[in-house]
């Protein structure tokens, strides 16, 4: 098994990134194949909107929770399971492949769980940011602002190499400029929601939370503390 003529030219995939592709790509299997075959009756069509109803995150219900203080199970829920539920089929797909790409690169460096928690908490961030700003578009779907935390994540590392490099930092933060600028130049020819503002959020919470969860990076925030 060490022979290097026996290895795979391809490195596999960390598995918490293959599970998380999964699960995407496996709900919105069942919502298309639902629709379109009619597997499941009639009600088959309507898999996805009851989904929605039930799993994503709505900024109506986190104002109501916000303003009675009070915090459901069944609403809590929705911080970490809109995610795996999309808008459509190319929501859904776009987000897979990113989590594929990103997360084969962040998974490479960081442990499966430190690449899981950076996902779910940017996930949760983004969903929090969203609730107070979303106006008159209350749904948030979709796995947008754990796909950015995983950018956040990248861009850490990136950043990283780049200053032992001596090159300049501020280049590690290309991909996330190009990425919101073309959104914003979407949201103004066609129009767009505050989706943004929760996939930022995402981002700034993967590459900040990147200084803890990277590996040996509690212990360079202690050793930093001691010195200070």
């Amino acid at each position: 098994m060490s022979d290097p003529h026996m290895q795979s030219p391809v490195n596999p995939l960390p598995p918490v990134i293959v599970a998380l592709f999964l699960a995407l790509i496996g709900v919105e299997a069942i919502f298309t194949i639902g629709a379109q075959s009619g597997i499941g009756g009639p009600q088959a069509i309507g898999w996805r909107n009851n989904a929605i109803q039930t799993y994503g995150f709505n900024a109506d219900i986190f104002d109501w929770m916000w303003d009675n203080h009070r915090y459901p199970a069944e609403h809590l829920m929705r911080f970490i399971t809109y995610p795996f539920v999309s808008g459509s089929f190319t929501q859904a797909l776009f987000g897979g492949v990113m989590v594929l790409a990103l997360g084969k690169f962040v998974g490479d460096v960081f442990s499966q769980w430190a690449t899981l928690l950076l996902f779910v908490v940017s996930s949760f961030v983004g969903a929090v940011v969203y609730g107070f700003v979303a106006g008159d578009q209350p749904w948030l779907l979709g796995p947008f602002p754990g796909v950015y935390g995983l950018i956040g994540g990248f861009t850490y590392l990136m950043w990283l190499k780049l200053g032992q490099m001596g090159a300049p930092q501020a280049r590690a933060f290309s991909l996330i400029g190009l990425l919101l600028g073309i959104q914003l130049l979407f949201g103004l020819l066609f129009g767009g929601s505050r989706d943004w503002l929760a996939d930022l959020s995402g981002f700034a919470s993967g590459f900040t939370l990147s200084f803890v969860l990277a590996p040996g990076g509690w212990q360079k925030i202690r050793a930093m503390m001691r010195h200070e």
